[in-house]
């Protein structure tokens, strides 16, 4: 059943990968209108999330932002699917970087890293990034349910030299690397909300005290890796810039989850400055209500 559904669903991703750029943005319109005005996918959790961490908004800047939100969202999809055949020099010139000296800065050191980032933005084509730098590139995902897409999706990356690694792979695959020599960058998505009962650190994100992941920071520290957070900024539609930001050459100088707070508190920055393009269709705050007496 995976491989007919990959088999019916591939060739559409390529045609629609091909498209122009015109046309493909025409086709992230209709998607707008059909997931945000005719089903309204997830749009009350959008709203909810919204109206939580804004609580001094009114109901129009809320729609507002709701809208300019799935607008974005549905940019992004079309643009994940154009990854299947966009050209290197296309995305060099979509993606680009402000201040790339910071990651060569750190390989000239001879120093790993841990890129941090939040689902702001577009994360979708940090890949290119591979293409400036030595380090060899590594991103923490999910593996996904059909083993044929799973495959294509770590195919499209890389293209890139970058290489998908689940999180129970992680320690093991960067280590070798460690013992080998090898220089390597390597992406997280750290502001995802993990199970309570597997949460050890707990902080305010937006105003609210909610479980942190702390899985970056503890890798950082255990196999001794620079941290960075990196930033993205939409110029307009179909094009962005990410910014570096080193949180630490020495992870082991800090506290236990003191590089956490301090990833927190920049994603923060990015979302206050433009909400609109932050990933507000999961239920990152679901947690709020369980907060532990010994983080209260």
């Amino acid at each position: 059943m995976q491989l007919i559904a990959y088999i019916l669903v591939y060739p559409i991703l390529w045609l629609v990968s091909i498209l122009p750029f015109r046309l493909l943005y025409g086709l992230s319109d209709v998607l707008y209108f059909l997931l945000y005005r005719v089903f309204g996918y997830r749009k009350s959790t959008v709203k909810e999330n919204l109206r939580l961490v804004f609580p001094d908004k009114s109901e129009n800047e809320i729609s507002i932002i709701t809208s300019k939100f799935y607008h974005h969202l549905c940019d992004m999809m079309v643009e994940a699917i154009k990854s299947l055949s966009i050209s290197e020099a296309e995305l060099k010139k979509r993606y680009k970087f402000t201040n790339i000296e910071v990651i060569n800065d750190l390989e000239k050191k001879q120093r790993s890293i841990i890129l941090m980032c939040g689902h702001y933005g577009s994360w979708e084509w940090i890949f290119i990034l591979q293409k400036y730098i030595e380090h060899k590139g590594y991103a923490i995902y999910k593996r996904l349910a059909n083993k044929y897409f799973d495959k294509l999706v770590k195919r499209i990356r890389a293209r890139h030299n970058t290489y998908l690694i689940t999180t129970k792979e992680t320690f093991s695959v960067l280590s070798e690397c460690k013992k080998k020599g090898e220089l390597t960058i390597n992406g997280f998505a750290s502001d995802q909300s993990p199970k309570v009962n597997k949460a050890f650190h707990w902080n305010e994100f937006m105003g609210i005290k909610v479980p942190m992941y702390t899985g970056a920071e503890m890798l950082a520290k255990k196999l001794d890796m620079a941290v960075v957070f990196f930033s993205v900024k939409r110029i307009k539609r179909g094009f962005y810039e990410t910014t570096f930001n080193t949180i630490t050459e020495h992870p082991k100088e800090y506290k236990n989850y003191e590089i956490t707070d301090i990833f927190f508190k920049l994603l923060e920055e990015q979302i206050l400055e433009a909400p609109e393009y932050y990933l507000w269709t999961h239920k990152r705050w679901k947690h709020r209500d369980k907060v532990p007496a010994e983080f209260q």
